[in-house]
């Protein structure tokens, strides 16, 4: 019974974790990377916009790292504008 508690304790703190959170450098929203993209450039891949309240697909540019967090810049496709994302490393 311990060992069921314990794996259900740590998937409820695994779900957050597993995102990379970071914000949008010109509008300070927050932005979400979610499990399971492959952040490579070249890559389309799926972030949540909290300013928009959406999910974006978008397509990863360019990754450059500045001390403790990754700048990761990006190309929205359905607005046709270019993102710079400043995540947590």
């Amino acid at each position: 019974m311990g060992r069921i508690i314990a794996v259900f304790f740590w998937l409820a703190l695994c779900g957050p974790a597993c995102a990379w959170d970071g914000t949008d450098s010109e509008t300070g929203g927050a932005v979400e990377i979610e499990s399971g993209n492959l952040v490579r450039e070249g890559n389309d891949i799926e972030l949540y916009d909290s300013d928009g309240g959406e999910y974006r697909d978008v397509t990863v540019e360019d990754i450059r790292r500045y001390g403790s967090s990754v700048e990761v810049e990006v190309y929205d496709n359905d607005t046709g504008e270019y993102r710079t994302l400043e995540m947590e490393d």
